[in-house]
């Protein structure tokens, strides 16, 4: 897999990348609200605002099958959002992180 290849932190604002990964596994985690995720979603996406990503970090890993290097790409409205849960990901070890930007990216 691409990922497994790598030594370089992934880049943000691909969206090719944002969907081979996805396509070879990664976690597709939306951080915006409950709101705006049921009136819009990307299919198989997990959902957890992102004020909420480090007191549920352990959802995340359970996603991830308890890998912290599986990758994830987070996304929200417009891609603040999902940088300040990118920051908080890879500050609890998450090495394989990448911020999509926004929905609308996809």
């Amino acid at each position: 897999m691409f990922w497994q290849t790598r030594a370089m932190p992934l880049p943000d604002g691909d969206r090719h990348l944002a969907h081979r990964l996805v396509k070879e596994g990664a976690l597709l985690l939306d951080v915006r609200t409950e709101a705006e995720y049921h009136e819009h979603h990307l299919e198989n996406s997990l959902l957890i605002p992102h004020d909420q990503i480090a007191q549920r970090l352990g959802e995340v890993l359970d996603a991830q099958g308890g890998d912290r290097t599986r990758p994830i790409v987070v996304f929200c409205r417009r891609g603040g959002r999902a940088a300040a849960a990118k920051q908080v990901l890879v500050a609890n070890g998450f090495s394989e992180v990448t911020n999509l930007g926004g929905i609308g990216d996809w």
